[in-house]
């Protein structure tokens, strides 16, 4: 039997290894929900740090005013604040043996100058050392002394 030249044969094209579009897809999309999984746990994380740094900051920092009043017999009043721990205070009452406990006075993690205030509000029999927080205002939910883990 003679074959019909005009017939032709079906070109059948071996399939070459890749990923089809669907493939592609289906990875991107498992990627953005385990993408955004983990954002949302990390936002949490990235506040209980905050935290944990005001807590550190404010536990340093009464550590030097402790010291500073070891030195002097009296604490730095609240408009001498935290910077007579950096440089000696002007105003009265001048301390008799100051001596630089800090570099600088840190800022809180939300970027504000950490307060401070003597006699305090929150501890009258002592001083009141807070962050803020952040709502970078004075209110209820201020981290300070008088409640942080010790």
């Amino acid at each position: 039997m003679k074959k019909n030249p005009s017939s032709k044969k079906a070109v059948v094209f071996p399939r070459t290894s890749g990923f089809t579009l669907i493939e592609i897809m289906l990875v991107v999309a498992i990627m953005t929900v385990l993408i955004g999984a983990s954002i949302k746990y990390l936002v949490g994380n990235l506040d209980a740090a905050r935290v944990a740094r005001v807590e550190g900051d404010i536990s340093s920092i009464t550590t030097q005013l402790k010291t500073y009043e070891m030195e002097n017999l009296y604490m730095p009043t609240t408009e001498q604040g935290l910077d007579a721990l950096v440089i000696a205070p002007a105003s009265d009452p001048k301390p008799r043996r100051w001596r630089q406990l800090l570099q600088e006075v840190p800022n809180d993690p939300w970027g504000m100058p950490y307060q401070y205030r003597n006699p305090g509000i929150k501890n009258p029999k002592g001083f009141d050392l807070f962050s803020f927080g952040p709502d970078r205002k004075e209110s209820e939910d201020d981290l300070g002394n008088w409640n942080i883990s010790k």
